[in-house]
């Protein structure tokens, strides 16, 4: 995806504004972030000179250059720029550098140039007048605001800033409940089926849509099929209910809708094709289906027309315990089959969910285990531990492999082991338990097993 198809962090629906500039005499520096293309006004002046339609300083005759501080809408990553200096042909700036910074709170113009932490994102770089100057950028930093330095001087129509947002995931309290899909929280549109009226991007922004140009609209479908949009969901979550507003598509809206979330990376049904209705919020709760945690959004719509703003609301399923507690019973037993090795027990704990906290957790798998019985404790002991053979020499290795088979022949299970690391020390630690009988045998197998998963569990978890 070329970076002017991401979110423009900067937009001034999204809260960019442009916070301060080291002059503004000709055009004022508000102009940089306007929605509009720039346009021209044939003879028309101010009391200052030609109206333009951008950001445009006065002509510099001491030495430095021009500046303007603008705070981005949304947080994020910024993936490239482009300097649009359209209509301005013999007053634009030769050349322009960016720098970014990550700031707290709500810092003035002032503050910012004088203690921010700026980092460079653009050199000194080349621009064309009366034309949209188009810029990658690769630095993989989360920021709240640009210093857009022009050298020495000169006008700016426009100011595009696409990135992906970077939302900050510890504002929001344990449970909350979010739209998945809004741009604030990191949602983006990726791919669509066409957008001939109205972009794809409008489906996600915040507040209800100012009028009909302000949704996604599709051309009239003449052939068979849907449209349809797939969106990237901020966070992975899980669907709780769903609205779909049509409002001010009165003789265009769909004749029906139906949504899929992305599982796994596989599609699955939540929401099945339902009626819609001209110019009216939807919302649908009760005919959602449960299907787990969802990565992406696919929504259809019947056979084409427009769609105002589409809320995707659910609960963020993230990282570690509030991961394990929110997957599918399958994918839960088959991540904690890895850690066990047990079927039994990896079941049960997937049943056992949700679990309240680590202590939780754990208290959990281990009364699950020693319930267990002693086939049960044999499967998961029957894989064979990895043992780092890098630098081990051959002598030792095959001492090793030796003393493991004559193990698994004594017990008919692996040796494992908490404490043995490398082929040396767990050659010393079967010597040792080699004279236990069957039944102590397993017993200390089974404890040396616990401690293994338990390592494990904190990996899964993220602890």
């Amino acid at each position: 995806m070329h970076f002017t198809e991401l979110i423009d962090l900067a937009a001034e629906r999204l809260g960019g504004a442009v916070l301060g500039a080291s002059d503004e005499f000709f055009a004022p520096k508000e102009n940089l972030l306007k929605a509009d293309r720039p346009v021209w006004r044939e003879g028309e002046f101010t009391d200052r000179g030609k109206w333009m339609d951008g950001w445009e300083t006065r002509r510099r005759r001491t030495p430095g250059h021009d500046w303007a501080i603008v705070r981005l809408g949304l947080p994020g990553l910024v993936q490239g720029v482009v300097v649009d200096t359209t209509h301005f042909k013999g007053n634009y700036p030769e050349t322009f550098s960016l720098e970014a910074c990550a700031a707290t709170g709500h810092p003035d113009a002032a503050q910012l140039n004088t203690s921010a932490e700026w980092i460079e994102l653009l050199p000194k770089t080349q621009l064309q007048g009366h034309a949209e100057n188009a810029f990658a950028i690769d630095v993989q930093r989360r920021f709240t605001h640009l210093r857009f330095n022009i050298f020495p001087d000169g006008g700016v129509a426009r100011l595009r800033v696409y990135g992906t947002v970077s939302p900050d995931w510890s504002r929001l309290a344990r449970n909350q409940e979010i739209d998945l899909a809004a741009v604030e929280n990191g949602g983006l549109v990726t791919a669509c089926s066409d957008m001939f009226f109205g972009h794809r991007h409008h489906l996600i922004l915040p507040g209800p849509a100012l009028n009909m140009g302000d949704g996604w609209e599709t051309r009239r479908r003449r052939g068979p099929g849907h449209d349809w949009v797939i969106i990237k969901l901020g966070a992975r979550g899980m669907v709780q209910w769903v609205e779909v507003d049509t409002s001010h598509f009165k003789g265009n809206a769909p004749e029906s809708c139906s949504l899929e979330g992305m599982v796994d990376g596989a599609w699955k049904e939540v929401l099945p094709r339902l009626p819609l209705q001209a110019h009216t919020r939807h919302f649908f709760g009760n005919e959602i289906h449960r299907v787990g945690a969802v990565t992406h959004i696919r929504f259809n719509i019947f056979p084409d027309g427009g769609v105002a703003r589409l809320r995707v609301m659910g609960k963020l399923c993230r990282d570690g315990l509030e991961r394990l507690n929110a997957l599918l019973p399958d994918e839960a037993r088959a991540e904690l089959l890895e850690c066990c090795g047990s079927a039994r027990w990896a079941s049960r704990m997937a049943a056992q969910r949700p679990f309240d906290n680590r202590d939780d957790l754990y208290a959990s798998a281990d009364l699950l285990w020693w319930s267990l019985e002693p086939v049960d404790w044999i499967e998961a002991l029957s894989h064979a531990p990895r043992v780092e053979t890098r630098g081990v020499p051959a002598e030792q290795m095959a001492a090793f492999e030796r003393a493991s088979a004559a193990y698994r022949e004594r017990f008919s299970y692996a040796f494992v082991s908490h404490d043995a690391n490398g082929a040396e020390q767990m050659i010393a630690a079967i010597a040792g338990r080699m004279s236990n009988d069957s039944d102590r045998e397993l017993r200390v197998a089974a404890e040396e097993k616990r401690k293994l998963f338990h390592e494990k569990l904190e990996k899964l978890i993220g602890q």
